[in-house]
């Protein structure tokens, strides 16, 4: 079995948010549809092109973009995916009748040229609609963390890590030493604390079981808490191998989850708030 085209996807993505309780993140709409799919390990993980997705991520971002232009489902600014009121009530539909309705407003509003969107029957506009076909800020700035030197990437985590309240935050800076790129202590509570080793991975793909393992080997008689950090995503074997039972857990930051820290703090990415001034007329009666 090949990777399902997005029209392929279409029902799989709506069915995997019903599944979910009616709203999912993008990493959990993937797992319940390789689940659903019985997906192979190798399909899963294929990648897309240059960027930072699976060829999967991608045509679900696609199948995404298409349910939500059709009104059925919408998303936060958390990346958080929910069905609308119509979603509800749609627990599959007709991928075919989704694409049609989709080019017919796409063609009504490029007909208009008014920049009101003319939207399918059945949608409802949603201002904040940003097309995940497009590249986007996290792309952007992933890109910008892979033309970084290895020791700079290494100390930007160093203090993302500081920021986010861990202390005695090290970058060890030594080649051989198991893959270990630094140690950090996280304080819960202002009581008790667990010391953290972290490692840094610049990856386009997606991390394999294999570095978790070897990185748990590293760990050994040194710490039992370990953060691995990745501009890349991680396979479905390496997210198992990290929580497996019986040894020490290892803590995973994928591009995405990265990409939100650093904006979140303020590092290499800003967040630019548009001033709106309202205009109150009566003040100026009443003076």
């Amino acid at each position: 079995m090949s990777v399902p085209t997005r029209t392929e996807l279409t029902n799989p993505t709506l069915q995997a948010i019903h599944e979910a309780g009616g709203s999912a993140s993008k990493n959990e709409i993937t797992e319940l549809v390789i689940r659903n799919l019985n997906l192979s390990e190798e399909d899963a993980n294929e990648h897309h092109g240059t960027g930072y997705q699976t060829e999967l991520e991608y045509r679900l971002g696609w199948a995404r973009t298409e349910l939500k232009k059709y009104g059925l489902i919408t998303n936060s600014v958390r990346g958080v995916w929910s069905l609308t009121p119509q979603g509800h009530k749609t627990p599959s539909i007709d991928p075919q009748v989704v694409e049609r309705a989709n080019r017919e407003a796409d063609r009504a509003n490029r007909e208009t040229g008014s920049g009101a969107r003319v939207l399918p029957s059945i949608g409802t506009d949603d201002p904040a609609d940003t097309s995940e076909e497009q590249p986007t800020w996290r792309e952007r700035l992933l890109d910008a963390l892979m033309e970084m030197d290895p020791g700079a990437f290494e100390r930007l985590c160093q203090r993302m890590l500081r920021e986010s309240g861990f202390i005695e935050v090290a970058v060890t800076g030594q080649s051989g030493d198991g893959g270990i790129d630094g140690h950090g202590i996280i304080r819960m509570g202002g009581l008790i604390s667990f010391p953290v080793l972290f490692q840094c991975k610049r990856y386009r793909g997606n991390v394999a079981a294999g570095v978790v393992r070897d990185f748990r080997g590293a760990m050994a008689g040194r710490s039992d808490k370990g953060l691995l950090i990745t501009t890349g995503g991680f396979t479905r074997d390496a997210k198992a191998e990290a929580t497996r039972d019986g040894a020490p857990p290892i803590d995973l930051i994928d591009g995405d989850l990265l990409a939100e820290k650093l904006k979140e703090l303020g590092l290499g990415a800003k967040t630019e708030m548009v001033e709106r001034v309202t205009v109150d007329a009566a003040f100026f009666k009443g003076v």
